[in-house]
């Protein structure tokens, strides 16, 4: 059995320490921005919620230190870019995607949960928001993602995905649909980019649940 986590909420619907992650997303999903962090015990959570989010925020991600050789093959990340993310619950099938400025993290989307969706289906749609996203706002931002796949389907401009169609998740593959669509019908000047977990850890849009 998984231990107990306990979720600070520090920009949400409602805010506060909660004792489930199904209580927490309640008050995370579709909210713009929503700061939030799992916690070991109740008592770190609830320090934690009486302090800045910046204190926590991001601050286990361990970032490699890279060697000169690394660096010359690999180099740095841009910073002005937007990095996105997907994660899927592989219990309950439900999937989400978001987006944030590379540089500071800050969300700029989000969008799930989707019920029955795929890590790899999450990544794709989230990179084509980005490039919606960027051409709705004038943006030549390149776009950074860590699934090799997800890049593939978007160059292509098709889904190869393993998962069925089904009545619970035929909304997620309207949206598959339309982003295969919106991607032929489209140009756009950003790069999208992969990113190198190795090397730099994990990307800035991760959902931290790792």
């Amino acid at each position: 059995m998984s231990k107990q986590k306990y979720y600070v909420v520090w920009h949400g619907k409602e805010t506060g320490v909660f004792d489930s992650w199904d209580s927490c997303k309640e008050q995370i999903a579709g909210f713009p921005g929503a700061k939030y962090k799992s916690f070991p015990t109740k008592e770190q959570a609830e320090k934690a919620y009486a302090q800045d989010s910046r204190h926590f925020i991001g601050k286990d991600k361990k970032k490699p230190e890279l060697t000169p050789e690394q660096i010359e093959q690999y180099g740095l990340p841009i910073q002005e870019s937007i990095a996105v993310d997907g994660a899927c619950n592989s219990r309950t099938g439900q999937a989400e995607y978001r987006g944030v400025l590379t540089h500071n993290a800050e969300e700029i989307f989000r969008m799930g949960p989707f019920a029955d969706g795929t890590n790899n289906i999450m990544e794709f749609l989230a990179i084509v928001h980005a490039l919606g996203y960027c051409k709705q706002n004038k943006l030549r931002l390149p776009v950074y993602s860590d699934s090799r796949n997800a890049i593939l389907w978007v160059n292509k401009k098709e889904v190869r995905t393993k998962q069925e169609r089904t009545p619970n998740n035929a909304h997620l593959f309207d949206l598959i649909e339309r982003a295969v669509k919106w991607l032929h019908e489209n140009e756009y000047p950003n790069q999208i980019l992969k990113w190198e977990t190795k090397v730099w850890g994990e990307i800035p849009a991760d959902f931290n649940r790792k």
